[in-house]
């Protein structure tokens, strides 16, 4: 597959004055991961805690669901909105902000009372995630030399997928065992690691001075971000269906006991944390490839694991290569919508994560109304199947109108 060389405004660089040496850049891309992996749990223990929840709550598991969509409406809305608003902040205080917000939101999840109370501190936590991950990754992007730039941000980003590895089975179990509201206790006190960490290990950087509002929402009207976005909210939909479900799939489809749901969490986040890590090195090598391969083993996988549920081994082993691809393909979607932004990088990067959260949104939708239909767990992976071949004919489009732009730029640069 050839590549596509996008032209791109080249990033700005760290002051000289400011410039940081390797080991404080490392101390920094840790400080920028775990807000990551704060950020991870509570997205994802939500999921795990499903039946949990709805029982809290009073609602069906699938009505329960919503509270996952609510979440990532306040990923989708709030990356855009914040991105813009904060594109000219020094990006330490914004990070700093963001997070403060996050620990706000996750408090107000404990202590809900109902269901509404619930759906609305939902979606104020979600809010600054997109925002987060743009802006984090663009600090880390900065910290190093351009050949170096996809592998700091997978290790920025890899502090969400050691989350699905680590912090989202903790949080699971321990919600299982002291009450779902302990699992965003135990967030909060990530969030408020993530704000001291922050403060002491990334260094302070000026805002990007040519940015501005206005220049970010240029980045609205370019068809490969939008297209590129979109590849996104429709293709990793499908991992989502599945795995908004993962805790009944396998209580009901694999008749195993509620203990196991955190071991199939912990197959999902180690193949998550290979797949991000393995993801950032194929960008450097080529951000398109990384993104099409990712995209087309995690729709084959989705329909492997729709034949194999039943089975314990087959089945995590199936859910740790799902995520694995999905890493990989969510590694590219941050890299390539950070090169076809252009000058808002800041939008760009954000947009990654707000189109993630629409499949999130649209996953766990489409994925309900198969259950409540009656078709069962497993049928969610179907869904996925679908789901993962329209964003691969998605992104099959922006590739195509890409290679024509490039083709008649240079057609009438030879007949200038």
């Amino acid at each position: 597959m050839a590549e596509v060389t996008v032209t791109t405004t080249p990033a700005p660089a760290a002051p000289a004055e400011a410039r940081p040496s390797r080991r404080q850049v490392w101390w920094a891309l840790l400080a920028l991961a775990t807000g990551s992996f704060m950020i991870g749990t509570t997205e994802f223990v939500s999921m795990g805690l499903l039946p949990q929840i709805a029982a809290g709550v009073g609602v069906s598991v699938p009505t329960a669901g919503h509270v996952i969509s609510a979440y990532a409406l306040g990923v989708v809305v709030g990356a855009p909105v914040l991105a813009v608003l904060g594109a000219r902040l020094p990006r330490r205080g914004l990070l700093l902000s963001l997070m403060a917000v996050m620990l706000v939101g996750n408090a107000l999840t404990a202590l809900a009372q109902g269901y509404g109370q619930l759906m609305g501190a939902r979606f104020l936590s979600g809010l600054p995630h997109g925002a987060y991950f743009g802006v984090a990754a663009l600090v880390a992007a900065d910290l190093v030399s351009p050949k170096r730039r996809a592998q700091a941000v997978s290790l920025v980003m890899t502090g969400l997928t050691v989350a699905t590895l680590l912090g989202v089975p903790v949080a699971t179990r321990l919600g299982q065992l002291l009450g779902w509201r302990a699992a965003y206790g135990l967030v909060v006190v990530l969030a408020v690691a993530t704000l001291l960490l922050v403060v002491l290990l990334v260094p302070r950087m000026a805002a990007d001075r040519g940015a501005s509002g206005r220049t970010e929402l240029r980045a609205l009207r370019e068809p490969q971000v939008l297209l590129t976005a979109l590849a996104g909210a429709i293709g990793f939909g499908g991992m989502f269906a599945v795995y908004t479900y993962i805790a009944s799939t396998v209580t009901e489809v694999a008749r195993q006991p509620e203990a196991m749901v955190p071991v199939y969490l912990l197959a999902f986040g180690t193949g998550s944390v290979l797949g991000t890590l393995l993801g950032g090195r194929l960008a450097d090598w080529s951000v398109l490839r990384a993104t099409v391969y990712g995209a087309l083993a995690m729709g084959v996988l989705l329909a492997v694991f729709a034949l194999v549920a039943e089975s314990v081994v087959l089945g995590m082993l199936t859910v740790f290569a799902i995520s694995g691809a999905g890493g990989i393909f969510t590694i590219g979607l941050q890299m390539r919508l950070i090169h076809v932004a252009g000058a808002a990088r800041t939008l760009g990067a954000a947009l990654n994560h707000s189109a993630l959260n629409a499949a999130n949104a649209l996953g766990a939708w489409l994925g309900g109304l198969v259950v409540a239909a009656g078709f069962g767990y497993s049928s969610t992976a179907w869904v996925g199947v679908v789901l993962s071949a329209l964003g691969l004919g998605v992104l099959g489009v922006s590739v195509l109108l890409q290679r024509r732009s490039t083709a008649a730029a240079l057609s009438s640069a030879s007949t200038s």
